[in-house]
């Protein structure tokens, strides 16, 4: 247990590493982008003088190390700043935009991992038969198309032709649980689209590996039945890989929202993140940035962690 405890801190105090090379890249991508905050704020109606204070007042005068400091010394102290859009704190427009994005990545990843795992042992149990191939070339064809194309077939299809859910995923904090989940079903559909296919092509190159053992043989040879030995003996000895591809498309459900809230207007922090771009907002955009950034470090850390968890040779070897 204390190798455990040692070998999670260690990725712990690696992954601040990694967030703070993230903010620095955060920060100067956000220098970058063209044109001038304070112009584009007040618009072009705005007089030198009204523009120079402005830049003053968000200390964008001051040298970019210094802001830089100024803004993770308020990071620190779990401080945002303020919308430049409508003087709002960024943590409050943040937190339940974030929360919407974290209920639509949930309701997808709670079809999609179970409709995976479950198509990537049948096409084990079925392999190289006309059902393993169907499988294969359908969850294929979905990865192979952009979110966005597989979103407006949806729209087509259940909410055009079917009428069965809404164009757009409107949420908000009045709706009962019922009403999100049926507002949301149709991203959701849409982001498991998407991720099926890595999902069920892992887990059945998982358990074909696994099926290859000597015990699977004996267990074979003593006549237990083949369904059996996959869900009794080859998933579990194949959890490691598997979970580490699960917690990486766990990571891009929310990370990868953006184009899948903006297409359905979904409120998520993709859609701010999207819009605050347009108005350069930038407290909100550092702010969403490191926050993408954070989550999806925070699941391949949840994911390194468990496949320690599940595969003891992983513990030996980090030793």
């Amino acid at each position: 247990m204390k190798n455990v405890l040692l070998l999670v801190g260690k990725r712990s105090l690696a992954s601040l590493v990694t967030i703070f090379v993230i903010s620095i890249i955060i920060f100067i991508g956000v220098e970058l982008l063209p044109g001038d905050v304070a112009e584009t704020v007040l618009g072009q109606s705005a007089t030198p003088e009204t523009v120079q204070a402005f830049r003053q007042e968000l200390k964008l005068d001051l040298p970019p190390h210094v802001r830089y400091g100024a803004w993770l010394k308020d990071l620190s102290h779990g401080d945002f700043g303020t919308s430049l859009a409508n003087g709002r704190p960024v943590a409050e427009l943040i937190g339940w935009r974030f929360a919407n994005t974290l209920f639509l990545a949930g309701m997808a990843a709670l079809i999609a991992v179970p409709l995976a795992i479950v198509l990537g042992m049948l096409a084990a149990f079925y392999r190289n038969t006309f059902f393993d191939k169907c499988i294969s070339i359908v969850t294929l064809s979905f990865i192979s198309f952009p979110e966005f194309f597989i979103a407006y077939i949806l729209i087509a299809l259940f909410a055009v032709q079917l009428n069965i859910f809404p164009s757009m995923a409107t949420i908000n904090e009045s709706m009962g649980l019922g009403a999100k989940i049926y507002a949301v079903l149709l991203p959701a559909l849409t982001l498991t689209c998407v991720v099926t296919a890595h999902m069920m092509r892992q887990t059945r190159a998982a358990i074909i590996n696994v099926l290859s053992k000597a015990y699977i043989e004996m267990a074979e040879v003593k006549g237990v039945r083949r369904l059996r030995i996959i869900m009794l003996h080859a998933f579990p000895n194949s959890l490691s890989p598997v979970i580490n591809v699960i917690a990486l498309n766990l990571a891009y459900l929310v990370v990868g929202v953006v184009v899948v809230e903006v297409v359905f207007v979904y409120p998520g922090l993709g859609q701010l993140l999207v819009d605050s771009v347009a108005k350069r907002d930038i407290p909100v955009v550092q702010a969403s940035g490191l926050i993408f950034a954070s989550a999806y470090i925070f699941l391949n850390l949840m994911a390194d962690v468990l496949s320690m968890l599940v595969n003891p040779r992983l513990r030996q070897s980090q030793q």
